[in-house]
């Protein structure tokens, strides 16, 4: 989960995906969405795509939406990409039990909606690492 769903949540959804495809994990469902529907129903960030374009990655398909409370009780593990998400979630959590949060990558993953190019480049790169990461806790 990231803010509006169009910049580092679908990098991840999708770079996530394709790399649980590559390892042979074909068992996990990945979704994203984001804290406001401020973007609901739009594609990703045109930034966003091209950056995952330029890295063999195809995001056309995503459509932003946002986070719902009931969603906690339909998955296993929810991640955010970043401390101030990780806040909004264990919110919109309280008093549903013990619902799995984390953060997506072992660092906040920085907002690029404000920055130039280059900023997607190094937040797909991030997310990659934090992917690879995840990939070898499900195989464990």
């Amino acid at each position: 989960m990231c803010t509006g769903n169009i910049c580092r949540s679908p990098i991840g959804e999708v770079v996530l995906r394709a790399k649980l495809a590559e390892a042979g994990i074909d068992d996990v469902t990945v979704t994203s969405s984001g804290t406001g529907g401020w973007h609901e129903g739009d594609p990703m960030d045109s930034r966003a795509r091209a950056a995952l374009r330029r890295h063999g990655y195809d995001g056309r398909s995503h459509r932003a939406r946002e986070f719902r409370r009931e969603w906690f009780g339909d998955r296993d593990l929810v991640l955010a990409m970043d401390s101030g998400h990780l806040a909004a979630l264990n919110r919109q959590a309280r008093g549903l039990g013990d619902v799995p949060i984390e953060l997506f990558a072992e660092a906040d993953v920085p907002d690029p909606y404000y920055g130039e190019d280059a900023g997607f480049d190094a937040v797909l790169l991030q997310i990659e690492t934090a992917a690879d990461g995840w990939v070898a806790r499900l195989r464990a």
